[in-house]
C-alpha cells in the first residue's frame, strides 16, 4: 500500500518528466526547422486542430498546412539548388505549466537568425512563443504556437559573403 508522501513523490516525479519531455518536444521542433526536416516538424503538432501564428508571416491551421508552409518558404531553393533561407533558432528560458489532462502551456524566449541569400539579408529577432501542449497517442505534442515578434534588425549581407557547411 503506497503512503501519501510516496504518492507525493511519484507524483512530483511525473511532473518533472512532462516538463522535461515538453523541452524535448519544442527542441525537436526547433531542431527540424534549422535541420529542414518537413516529416519530423510535422510530427512534432497534434493530428487534428493544430494552429501556429507566426506574427508577421501569417497563422495557420492543421499541421498539415503548416507542413506545407514549411515547406514553401523554409525549403525553397535557388537555381544552384541550394536552401534560400537559412535559419538558426536558439530557445531558453522555458515556463512551463502543466495544466492536468495531459494539457499543458509553456512560454519560451527564441533568439532567431536567418539569412536570406535572395534578397542578401541577415536578419536577427527576439521573439516569444505562447505554446499549448497535448497528450496524443501517448506523448506530448504542439497544439497551438503563437509567435510574438519583440524586435527585429536586418542588415545587407557583405559583398563577397563565402557561405560554408552542408547548406552551403
Amino acid at each position: 500500500m503506497e503512503t501519501t508522501a510516496a504518492r507525493t513523490l511519484e507524483e512530483r516525479v511525473a511532473a518533472l518528466e512532462a516538463v522535461e519531455e515538453i523541452k524535448a518536444l519544442k527542441y525537436r521542433y526547433l531542431r527540424a526547422c534549422d535541420h529542414k526536416d518537413a516529416d519530423a516538424f510535422r510530427d512534432c503538432f497534434v493530428a487534428a486542430g493544430a494552429t501556429m501564428d507566426y506574427g508577421p508571416i501569417g497563422s495557420f491551421e492543421d499541421r498539415d498546412a503548416l507542413t506545407e508552409i514549411f515547406r514553401n518558404v523554409g525549403l525553397a531553393r535557388d537555381g544552384g539548388g541550394r536552401y534560400v533561407v537559412l535559419d538558426m533558432h536558439h530557445a531558453m528560458h522555458p515556463v512551463i505549466e502543466l495544466l492536468g489532462d495531459g494539457r499543458a502551456k509553456g512560454a519560451w524566449t527564441l533568439r532567431f537568425r536567418q539569412v536570406d541569400r535572395v534578397a542578401g539579408t541577415e536578419a536577427v529577432s527576439a521573439i516569444e512563443y505562447d505554446d499549448r501542449y497535448e497528450i496524443e497517442d501517448g506523448r506530448w505534442l504542439i497544439r497551438s504556437s503563437h509567435v510574438t515578434v519583440l524586435w527585429r534588425i536586418a542588415r545587407p549581407l557583405p559583398e563577397g559573403v563565402a557561405f560554408e557547411g552542408s547548406f552551403a
